[in-house]
């Protein structure tokens, strides 16, 4: 209770806005339960930051690995954006 007072008081400050499930309706948000999970289980509960740009650092590692490389079931086991993400090389600019 005491976390979702912060929690709330931070997302009127930087002006965000909360999107809330009906009572009951626990399908409405199935796929970030698990996605909290998955986050929990493989990332969360193995590190210890240090700072909060080391956190960063290593939740945006994770975040693009989530995406663009781990394998999900309800997808077949493909990625869910490795077609979206093109790495390309740096090209000089021209004038």
């Amino acid at each position: 209770e005491f976390v979702a007072k912060d929690v709330r008081a931070w997302i009127e400050a930087v002006g965000a806005k909360t999107a809330f499930i009906e009572p009951g309706s626990p399908w409405e948000n199935g796929y970030v339960e698990s996605f909290n999970a998955r986050m929990r289980d493989e990332l969360l509960n193995r590190e210890i930051f240090y700072s909060l740009r080391e956190a960063q650092i290593i939740i945006e590692g994770w975040r693009k690995h989530y995406n663009t490389k781990r394998p999900h079931s309800a997808l077949g086991y493909r990625p869910p954006a490795p077609e979206t993400i093109i790495q390309m090389e740096p090209r000089p600019v021209m004038h």
